[in-house]
């Protein structure tokens, strides 16, 4: 499980691998390297539909994880959320199988 900081007391925090991301919780000098070990981690689980959720908010976090998507090599493709999976506050996101 990927282990970041995120809580005010800066110690490692588990993160469960479910096929959904919540970033709301994380500063967002954390949220791209983190974002990058989570996918990894799901890729090696076979868990190939993932849901982001970066919020509303001013767009700045949904443009990180947006173009920190765009450059990795694991997306197969991503779409904002529809009213069902979290509509502009959320990103899913599709990998490629292993060994792709």
């Amino acid at each position: 499980m990927p282990r970041m900081s995120g809580d005010a007391s800066d110690e490692p925090v588990e993160i469960p691998i479910t096929g959904e991301l919540d970033l709301h919780t994380f500063r967002p000098d954390e949220a791209g390297d983190l974002l990058d070990h989570y996918l990894t981690e799901c890729q090696r689980r076979d868990l190939l539909s993932v849901r982001v959720i970066h919020g509303k908010g001013t767009g700045t976090l949904r443009a990180l994880v947006h173009a920190r998507l765009r450059r990795s090599p694991l997306v197969a493709g991503f779409a904002q959320g529809n009213e069902h999976s979290g509509g502009w506050g959320a990103t899913l996101v599709t990998l490629k199988p292993r060994n792709s």
